[in-house]
């Protein structure tokens, strides 16, 4: 009975030494470095701009009441397929101002996943492109190495953290990562939209 627990400990005590070996702590701690204050000057930019400059509870009951749902939803699918290019919590906000927020949010958070299948799938096939892969190998070649070292990990950062989550979805594409284990750790997509929705819903 005694020789489970010890064979767990054992094993959690490899994957610990692993990880702070190959960096993985020290990758976490520096993106959480560049993403906090990010965050931290977004909510701080919000709270001005609605306290001085614009009612954003007006603006996007505004927006809500001009364009029609279906449209809003495809341009944020559109962009979490492609990188990322607009932050999920825009659309976060607006969602608190639709007729029923958390339909609208938990359509948002499965989009959000969807987008990153198609990333992952767009990984698989952009290696193809003769430039593309000059690009991935030369310019992106440390963040490709780490997809390699720390897999499974590190879609649970991009997944979980403001780190442009179609990038690294894509990255798992392009080593051909297991769909499925991409499929398991991506699911935690969800629970940062729940979270950041309890933040936001209230800021806005």
């Amino acid at each position: 009975m005694s020789t489970v627990p010890k064979s767990k400990k054992s094993n959690l005590k490899r994957i610990h030494k692993y990880y702070s070996l190959t960096g993985f702590y020290s990758f976490v701690g520096l993106s959480l470095k560049r993403a906090l204050p990010p965050i931290i000057g977004f909510v701080v930019l919000v709270l001005f701009l609605n306290e001085f400059v614009i009612d954003f509870s007006a603006f996007f009951t505004e927006v809500t009441n001009t364009y029609a749902p279906v449209g809003i939803l495809t341009v944020f699918f559109a962009s979490e397929s492609l990188l990322g290019l607009i932050p999920p919590e825009i659309f976060i906000a607006w969602a608190d101002k639709t007729a029923s927020p958390l339909v609208y949010l938990s359509l948002l958070a499965i989009l959000s996943y969807m987008g990153g299948i198609v990333s992952y799938f767009i990984g698989k096939l952009i290696l193809r492109i003769p430039s593309v892969y000059n690009y991935v190998e030369v310019k992106m070649e440390k963040h490709l190495r780490n997809v390699r070292k720390w897999g499974g990990f590190l879609i649970i950062v991009g997944a979980l953290l403001p780190i442009p989550f179609s990038m690294t979805s894509m990255m798992a594409g392009t080593i051909n990562y297991s769909f499925r284990n991409y499929l398991l750790f991506g699911s935690l997509r969800f629970v940062r939209f729940y979270l950041f929705a309890i933040a936001i819903f209230n800021l806005v």
